[in-house]
């Protein structure tokens, strides 16, 4: 065979994907793009209240949020009990709690008077379980099928997160 004609045999022809596909692609990543986006276009369609950035990335924070508290029910569960410390008691009942905060900071920000502090909150919420997350980097641990992200990458995600919410709080 010659070059011109030879089979790929990288992830395109395996049909696996890179890992860093996996790593930055995740769900709750692309429910952050895609809330922005999609309150971006109802802003830019002319509805009431969502045109601007920060309704957009409201709008993205609110579904990233709300997609992370529903991994706290599913498959992924057993992982994310795993990665909390150990020296924590009752870990089942703090990804419980995480989940609920969640799922209320991503509604807070949709209500005026609550949208800045709940921003904030979920900001203070990322840093209080982010080490949870270097846990789960350093220890190999999985979260349904998946390895934990590794640290630098998920290091970067979580500033990223962090951010967005900030953001909102004070944009």
């Amino acid at each position: 065979m010659t070059h011109a004609t030879r089979i790929p045999t990288g992830p395109a022809r395996t049909g696996r994907r890179p890992a860093w596909v996996s790593h930055w692609f995740n769900p709750v990543s692309i429910a952050l793009l895609v809330g922005t986006a999609l309150v971006a276009a109802l802003g830019a369609a002319g509805v009431p209240g969502m045109q601007g950035w920060q309704p957009a990335l409201r709008g993205g924070v609110s579904l990233m949020f709300l997609v992370a508290a529903s991994g706290r029910l599913g498959p992924q569960r057993a992982g994310l009990i795993a990665m909390v410390p150990p020296r924590l008691p009752r870990p089942d009942l703090i990804v419980a709690a995480t989940g609920v905060l969640e799922a209320a900071g991503a509604i807070g920000l949709w209500v005026p008077p609550l949208e800045r502090i709940a921003a904030a909150c979920l900001a203070l919420l990322l840093v209080a379980v982010f080490p949870a997350n270097v846990r789960a980097a350093r220890a190999g641990i999985r979260i349904g099928d998946a390895p934990a992200t590794p640290l630098v990458p998920r290091t970067i995600e979580q500033v990223v997160y962090v951010a967005c919410c900030l953001a909102v709080a004070i944009g």
